[in-house]
């Protein structure tokens, strides 16, 4: 491996590292995302109960739980540097490249183990048809990357902001509106039939969106980072 590519890992895997220890010790983002989804399923559940909700309703409902549970912890990567002082120590020992990615990485393990918690929950709370999990799967795992992608980078911009979380929120929309509508058109085509035939367009936007929104982060990232 080139010297070049083996510190670009290295420094990415330290950055990834030390926001998996600090998550571990303080569980700040992780609480916050997983109390968020679960007391929203629940009280979705317990208001219309298991009566068989259409496929469409189903869709929206998973993706605005996961829309807003990504909103309440993702930004933490960046404003945790900026809030413990850290952020000027990190721009002197790490590129702007591996930071992003390694901040990336900790943004998509993170919502990664928070969809793995939360699908058979709203499995169990809605009665969803589960004949095509596997496909199921398939769209949400492009889906978290998209999440990931997209808002990794305006976490970066926002962090020195003084009204983080708002600012957070109404940067991300306009990115994410095209992946949300996409996301619950193939969800609701998974619940409504299962087959990944009937998604083929939905899986070529999707990916094209995620090798889009991770070049365009990584080569923005670096005026974001040193300004």
């Amino acid at each position: 491996m080139p010297k070049s590519s083996s510190g670009l890992v290295s420094k990415t895997l330290a950055v990834f590292a030390k926001d998996v220890r600090l998550e571990l010790r303080t569980r700040y983002a992780l609480n916050a995302i997983l109390m968020f989804a679960v007391t929203t399923l629940a009280a979705v559940s317990f208001s219309v109960g298991q009566s068989g909700l259409p496929p469409k309703l189903l869709a929206a409902l998973f993706w605005i739980v996961m829309l807003f549970s990504a909103m309440s912890g993702l930004a933490q990567a960046f404003i945790r540097e900026e809030e413990a002082g850290t952020a000027l120590t990190l721009r002197l020992m790490a590129d702007p490249d591996p930071v992003y990615i390694g901040k990336l990485l900790f943004n998509f393990s993170l919502l990664s183990v928070m969809a793995a918690l939360i699908t058979p929950i709203f499995f169990i709370f809605t009665d969803a048809p589960a004949s095509g999990i596997a496909t199921f799967i398939l769209v949400l795992a492009l889906g978290v990357i998209g999440l990931c992608s997209a808002t990794t980078l305006v976490a970066a911009i926002i962090a020195k902001a003084s009204v983080k979380g708002a600012l957070f929120a109404v940067l991300s929309f306009p990115i994410l509106m095209p992946l949300l509508l996409v996301l619950v058109l193939a969800t609701e085509k998974v619940l409504d039939s299962g087959a990944i035939g009937d998604i083929t367009t939905e899986i070529q936007f999707l990916v094209a969106y995620g090798i889009v929104m991770v070049t365009g982060s990584v080569l923005l990232f670096k005026f974001v980072w040193q300004e």
